[in-house]
């Protein structure tokens, strides 16, 4: 790897966004993130993922620089949908992905903590995408996402003017869950990876389906999907052993079957 570096823990997957000095998505990294997914996907010991940014920032962006390198149109396209399709996979990864913000999560870097399922923000962070300063237009996604999050009206201002909002605005506006003192963000990210990853994989896999069912599917679809899916989970034998457990007044013992 020579953009990411990635470990795992206590059954948490910590991937590091290393690209000094802003850390900005190459398409080399989103190769290597690609990658590093596939390893993550098919280990079975790990049930939740963490990604954050080593240095000043999660990421400041994509890569600028290889933009100069492009020359069609048709080029620029396969480049937005292979990262589109990526963050797709994100959203849709069967195991929940944290992504702890600091410094600034900008364009690229916004777009991919979007796709992911928690963000977790420094107070101070900057989170914006900042593309048409650039007279330009978000190409991962960035133009759909974020006004589910946050609305069209203020999805608007912030692609119209530009303008970056701070880490607690993040989460009064929806785009965050939760905002910490930027020392205090990893440790916290860490808890909250430490709980999920207590859950069962088979009923934490359903819920990331349902969930992106509400967000792409009707209401009428998205029921009818929970009420087949809670009969698959619940005669699993993580479902059983956590029916059992509840009965027998203990900690359930999870094995992702």
């Amino acid at each position: 790897m020579e953009y990411l570096k990635w470990s795992a823990e206590d059954r948490i997957a910590t991937i590091t966004i290393a690209r000094p000095p802003a850390n900005a998505l190459a398409s080399g990294l989103l190769k290597e993130l690609s990658a590093v997914l596939d390893e993550i996907e098919g280990n079975e010991e790990i049930r939740v993922v963490l990604i954050h940014g080593e240095g000043r920032f999660f990421s400041a962006g994509a890569d600028i620089k290889e933009f100069t390198t492009i020359k069609t149109g048709e080029d620029f396209a396969k480049l937005a949908e292979y990262g589109q399709d990526l963050f797709e996979r994100m959203e849709h990864f069967p195991k929940p992905i944290i992504a702890a913000i600091h410094g600034a999560a900008l364009g690229g870097g916004l777009e991919l903590a979007m796709a992911c399922h928690f963000r977790l923000v420094a107070e101070n962070a900057k989170l914006g995408l900042p593309e048409l300063q650039l007279g330009l237009i978000p190409g991962f996604a960035g133009s759909q996402r974020l006004p589910r999050y946050v609305g069209v009206a203020r999805a608007a201002e912030m692609l119209f003017t530009s303008d970056p909002i701070t880490g607690v605005e993040a989460v009064q506006y929806g785009l965050a869950n939760h905002a910490y003192p930027e020392e205090q963000l990893l440790e916290n990210a860490y808890k909250l990876a430490g709980k999920i990853a207590k859950k069962s994989p088979v009923s934490l896999g359903a819920a990331i389906k349902l969930l992106n069912y509400s967000k792409h599917e009707s209401f009428y679809k998205g029921v009818k999907e929970e009420a087949k899916y809670f009969g698959d989970v619940f005669l699993s034998e993580d479902g059983q052993e956590g029916i059992q457990a509840f009965l027998e007044k203990r900690s359930p013992d999870f094995k992702g079957r």
